[in-house]
């Protein structure tokens, strides 16, 4: 197994997945600094108190999530369940990475890659602008799909769905943007997608669906954000550490 600098691995995941690019609401990057040498890596979606747990079982030297605990550029006071997490963390030593927008962007392990990648979606490009980054993807599918097909297909491959909004027609071209994008189903209105998929509803998104003809599919925001993290689990595997994605339920 090889060993590997906390500032190294700083460099090197600051270098994958460049977050001095993006326009973030949370601070990418070490948010909690543990020990200096790492061995053992623990991916998640959210830095929440049961994944730090696992994680310690699993003595991990390090974890990097989706969903950190700093947020809008400072934290806020470290008391009742945010406080009892940073605790835990120190008192283990061990490092927190969290990587927000870039997890979702990054072409080859962001979230919306390889969510088209499951999804049997091709030909991608950029789609999906926010605060001027454009940050989901969107294809087309090899073949055209009836729409029970597809639901079937992201029901199987991701999570449950909520209730499709306008999905009546075959399925053929695919947005993507993980998480709570609702918004961007304007996005895939304007591009004339046959479909957009996201992971939350919003209240108005079945009306707009339905009366613009533009399928909305929900699969979770915990769901369609899994795949990130687990991608680049893969990827530091490949340096040499032992690292593996470890996911906690949530059907949000």
């Amino acid at each position: 197994m090889a060993r590997m600098h906390r500032d190294d691995l700083t460099r090197l995941l600051d270098a994958w997945l460049a977050p001095s690019a993006f326009t973030d609401a949370a601070e990418n990057g070490l948010q909690v600094e543990g020990r200096a040498d790492i061995e053992r890596v623990v991916c998640g979606v959210t830095a929440s108190l049961e994944l730090i747990e696992l994680a310690l079982e699993a003595k991990a030297d390090a974890i990097v999530v989706h969903h950190g605990l700093v947020w809008s550029g400072g934290i806020r006071r470290l008391d009742g369940w945010l406080g009892a997490r940073v605790r835990r963390l120190i008192k283990a030593d061990v490092n927190l990475f969290a990587y927000h927008l870039p997890l979702d962007a990054h072409p080859e392990l962001g979230n919306n890659a390889e969510l088209a990648c499951t999804l049997g979606v091709v030909e991608t490009r950029p789609f999906g602008r926010y605060q001027g980054q454009l940050i989901g993807v969107a294809g087309s599918l090899a073949e055209p799909m009836a729409p029970g097909a597809f639901l079937e297909r992201v029901a199987e491959r991701v999570g449950p769905v909520h209730p499709a909004s306008r999905l009546t027609d075959a399925v053929r071209t695919v947005g993507i943007v993980s998480g709570g994008a609702a918004s961007m189903l304007h996005d895939a209105i304007a591009e004339r997608l046959d479909v957009f998929v996201t992971g939350e509803p919003a209240e108005w998104s079945h009306a707009v669906s339905f009366e613009t003809g533009v399928g909305f599919v929900a699969a979770g925001h915990h769901a369609t954000e899994r795949f990130g993290v687990t991608a680049l689990a893969a990827r530091l595997a490949t340096h040499g550490l032992e690292a593996r994605f470890l996911d906690v339920e949530n059907a949000a």
